[in-house]
């Protein structure tokens, strides 16, 4: 080969002068680093920004569900005061026991008397049947 010809230039180096032209320092993935300790500060601050990312992650999760039981609340208590609204007595009637259906009072009430179960009150002590 004759010496006056040009070599080829260096791909990486003219990348380099392009972007120090700009300002810009090359970005370590075109260039990678071989210096550990570069590495090791670079994935400490990936790490940190990884952490801060997890964290606004569940506290958006935590928000989303905090505002899914206030809907659920709200919805709830919406339809709590239609039933109520829908079963409210004409004037002077007295208003039903709004807890009577309710499990707990209801386990506890006396079964209703059927048209066959005749009265529903007990026999008096004295008599019997």
């Amino acid at each position: 080969m004759d010496d006056k010809t040009p070599s080829a230039p260096d791909p990486l180096e003219t990348l380099r002068q392009m972007w120090g032209a700009a300002g810009i320092p090359l970005p370590g993935m075109v260039a990678p680093t071989l210096d550990v300790d570069d590495l090791d500060k670079r994935l400490k601050d990936l790490r940190t920004v990884e952490n801060w990312l997890q964290m606004n992650l569940n506290m958006l999760q935590a928000t989303i569900q905090g505002l899914e039981v206030q809907r659920a609340t709200l919805n709830a208590l919406k339809a709590m005061g239609e039933q109520a609204a829908a079963g409210r007595p004409a004037d002077g009637e007295t208003p039903p026991n709004p807890f009577a259906q309710m499990w707990p009072w209801n386990m506890a009430a006396p079964a209703p008397a059927g048209p066959d179960d005749g009265p529903s009150a007990p026999a008096s002590p004295g008599k019997k049947r």
